[in-house]
This record gives structure tokens, C-alpha cells and sequence, in this order.
């Protein structure tokens, strides 16, 4: 076959390729530079997407070094090697206005405040202690477990559904604030594990999916590790959420 007849390969045909191989399909160029010999490159680096939809070789590795995590680390029953802060653990006082100082959109020099937000939630703070692994029980004959939680998380209903999640009365059925829920609901549940982890005092470790319920509102299933006590969750759920839209969630723990 001659060069002018060969077939063309189309961005189509490279994707379902790199699917194929598990390559990222959007991966990202980054210049590199040889301190040494000042030499610069350009490198291709994986996408990192966690979702299938935007890239499913990425994805597909994110859930297997997931399900390598969990199976490694669920169990443990020391504490791992302390590395460097992560944003997650510099965001737990974000609830408190930050103390920076910065520069406004006119170049003057702006100090915030450093007041507790008014619209933070009413909940009892404890010393939260620097560990993630779970309380530890005695029986009476010496024996000793650590036992851990699962819980669901979902959103308050918003009118009667049939079987199929259709609503029963359409001219009643709050579908504003359905769509508002559903849209807050990633910062409903950042804030629920924030403020958990406030209250259990310790840094409450968890695996967690979100599912559609029949009538479309997210749902979202937790194994947490350790056990923290029930009314502290629902109260936790309870909280004013008025940073997040004004929402709340319900809780069911096993």
C-alpha cells in the first residue's frame, strides 16, 4: 500500500486507541527545563480527571488507585507518616474570615477581617486530635476492635413521587428548589465533612460515591473509618448551612 492510499486516522479512531491502551486522551503539555544544562523540553503529562465522561483512561486509574487505598489503608491501625499540609487540612478553618492581606481589583491594599463568619454553623467545637485512625473498644473478655461506619447522605424531599420518580402533583412539586439543591449539594457535603471532623475531633477518614435517587436528587453513600456517634452526625446534618444556599441534608448511619 502506497503512502497516498493509506487510510486516514481521524481524532476519533487516536481517542478509541488511547481508550484501548489506557493513554489519556487530553493530556496536558508542560515545558520542562534542565537546571543543569538549561536544556528546555516539552513533556506530555495525563489529564488526571476523575471523571469517565472527560477522560476515561484517567479515570479508570484514579479508581483502581482508590480501591488500592482503601484496601490498604482501611485497616491500619497506626497512624501514617505526617508529610507536608494539604489543602484540605489548611481549609478547616475556613469558616474563620481569612487574615491575609491582599490587594483590591484597584491596586489599594485590603485587610479582612478576621471575625467569626455570622453564617457559620451553630455546632460544638473540640480539640481535634492530629490523628485518622478510629476509636478503640474493649469487650469484657480482653478483646479489642475498631469498628467503622456507613452512612447516607441524601436531601430533603421535595414533594411526592410515584414509583418511576415522576412527581405526583407537578403544580406542587418544588422543582426550583430541586435544581438549587442539586446544584449546592458538592458544597453541602465539603461543609458536612468539614464540620464532622470539628465535632468528632479527630480527621474523620472516608470512601464515598454519588448516585441519583429515582427522583434525580444527588445521593451520596460513606464508609467512614471509626466510629463517631450517631447524634453527632445528625446533628452535624442538622447544622445551618446558609453558606451553602440554606440547604441541609438527612442522614441515615448503619
Amino acid at each position: 500500500m502506497s503512502v497516498a492510499t493509506m487510510p486516514r486516522i481521524t481524532p476519533e479512531m487516536a481517542r478509541e486507541l488511547a481508550v484501548e491502551q489506557k493513554v489519556c486522551i487530553r493530556p496536558l503539555l508542560r515545558r520542562v527545563l534542565d537546571q543543569q544544562t538549561g536544556q528546555e523540553t516539552r513533556v506530555a503529562l495525563p489529564c488526571g480527571s476523575t471523571r469517565e465522561s472527560v477522560c476515561p483512561s484517567c479515570a479508570d486509574k484514579a479508581r483502581r488507585l482508590r480501591i488500592q487505598q482503601c484496601a490498604e489503608g482501611w485497616h491500619r491501625d497506626i497512624e501514617p507518616d505526617a508529610g507536608q499540609p494539604t489543602r484540605e487540612s489548611m481549609d478547616d478553618d475556613d469558616d474563620l474570615e481569612s487574615a491575609d492581606d491582599d490587594l483590591d481589583d484597584s491596586g489599594a491594599r485590603r485587610v479582612r477581617s478576621t471575625r467569626r463568619r455570622q453564617d457559620a454553623a451553630d455546632l460544638p467545637r473540640v480539640p481535634v486530635e492530629d490523628r485518622t485512625v478510629g476509636r478503640v473498644f474493649e469487650t469484657p473478655d480482653g478483646r479489642r476492635y475498631r469498628p467503622s461506619m456507613f452512612v447516607t447522605i441524601t436531601l430533603p424531599s421535595y414533594g411526592k413521587v410515584k414509583p418511576n420518580g415522576a412527581p405526583v402533583d407537578p403544580s406542587t412539586y418544588d422543582y426550583r428548589r430541586a435544581a438549587l439543591d442539586a446544584l449546592h449539594f458538592p458544597k453541602l457535603v465539603d461543609r458536612f465533612w468539614q464540620n464532622l471532623r470539628r465535632c468528632a475531633g479527630f480527621k474523620v477518614q472516608y470512601f464515598a460515591a454519588v448516585e441519583p435517587q429515582k427522583r434525580l436528587a444527588p445521593h451520596l453513600h460513606a464508609a467512614i473509618r471509626g466510629a463517631i456517634p450517631r447524634e453527632t452526625i445528625r446533628q452535624v446534618a442538622r447544622g445551618p448551612t446558609r453558606r451553602c444556599g440554606g440547604r441541609n441534608l438527612t442522614t441515615r448511619s448503619t
